[in-house]
């Protein structure tokens, strides 16, 4: 046997030579000469019987990309699989970036993967982290993904716990808007913890463009110092328009003003993260069952948060038993109970009427069974 073709047999292991039919690439040199005269119909001839691409996506491939040998694209395929890749992971990365099947992949690819374990990364992070996001191999390490990095490394103690970030959202490492909106954040004020949070809870915002966005919370009077400023960015970018008109139309159901749902979204921007049915729901229960005045949960939007089953619904019975006893003070706060703990609820709003205790915990109990 051809000693160049023994030794790539030699790289597939049995059971993935079995998978031909649905990746056959693995084989490529099987059934490609080196070179060609016709690299329009050897590139969508590869694409299709060897990469695993439709004809119709290979031939789309083909005007941007143009392979005169087999020899680079399974100088790549190698790699990636001497590196731990599976056959369905390597089709993956072909299909996200197809022009990674063109790179020399011992100066374009093996420095990043370096580059990723001096900072801490594992080889199945790095696995994980590529299959997600190959693009970014594409992009230059000394003038992209370092600097970029660099910058995220800012905001966080050490290596690890920025790279925590690169594999949870691996966008962030190859996408141009991060560094820009990370200046945008902090020419309006935004402070270093704040975009901390930013990455920490939702790094795709860093990566969208934020100038309408900023320019809409800062309108609306968010103070950039504060939490709640980024806080109104994720809810304002990533509920889209529509979505938040129809969740400010499920309130005005419940009397709710166009200001006074904006009053609420001032004191806690996360009430628009809540879907359309929870702000529903907690409606529903509040005024409807309850029989409760709305003007409570504009004052106190964070109550949307709470889980209506776990806490809600099983301590506003309590509290609806307690009033109709007269054995809460007159003008007692209806909110304080909702933000105790588990423990301080019940020592204060339920073993403490020792009276009433069985009754109250018959109906904590029940609470959680009414929504």
């Amino acid at each position: 046997m051809n000693t160049i073709i023994r030794h790539r047999l030699w790289l597939i292991p049995t059971p993935l030579i079995h998978s031909f039919p649905k990746f056959p690439f693995l084989q490529s040199s099987l059934f490609f000469s080196s070179t060609t005269s016709d690299p329009i119909s050897f590139t969508v001839s590869y694409l299709t019987n060897t990469c695993g691409f439709s004809p119709e996506a290979a031939l789309k491939l083909s005007k941007r990309l143009r392979f005169y040998s087999a020899h680079k694209t399974d100088s790549v395929i190698s790699f990636f699989r001497t590196h731990g890749f599976s056959v369905p992971q390597i089709h993956q990365i072909f299909s996200k970036a197809p022009d990674v099947m063109l790179c020399n992949p011992t100066r374009r690819i093996l420095p990043k993967f370096h580059f990723l374990a001096s900072k801490g990364a594992s080889p199945s992070d790095t696995l994980l982290l590529v299959a997600k996001n190959p693009r970014f191999l594409l992009h230059s390490l000394n003038n992209h993904i370092s600097p970029i990095f660099q910058l995220l490394r800012t905001f966080f103690p050490s290596d690890l716990k920025a790279l925590a970030i690169v594999i949870a959202f691996p966008y962030i490492i190859g996408d141009n808007r991060f560094a820009f909106n990370v200046e945008m954040l902090r020419k309006a004020g935004v402070s270093h913890s704040g975009i901390r949070r930013l990455l920490c809870s939702r790094s795709s915002v860093l990566c969208s463009d934020l100038r309408t966005v900023l320019e809409e919370v800062k309108l609306l009077g968010f103070d950039p110092l504060k939490v709640s400023f980024v806080v109104a960015i994720v809810a304002k970018r990533t509920v889209w328009k529509p979505l938040w008109d129809a969740k400010v139309d499920a309130l005005k159901k419940w009397g709710w003003s166009e200001d006074e749902v904006l009053v609420a979204f001032r004191k806690q921007p996360t009430m628009m993260l809540c879907s359309k049915e929870k702000l529903n729901a907690v409606m529903g229960f509040w005024v409807g069952r309850l029989g409760w005045d709305r003007s409570t949960l504009i004052a106190y939007p964070s109550m949307f948060s709470f889980s209506l089953e776990k806490r809600v619904a099983p301590r506003a019975l309590v509290l609806q038993y307690l009033l109709s006893r007269g054995l809460l003070k007159k003008g007692a706060s209806l909110v304080t109970p909702f933000v105790r703990s588990d423990e301080e609820f019940l020592q204060n709003y339920v073993r403490r009427f020792k009276v009433e205790t069985p009754r109250l915990l018959e109906l904590y109990q029940e609470g959680s069974g009414t929504c």
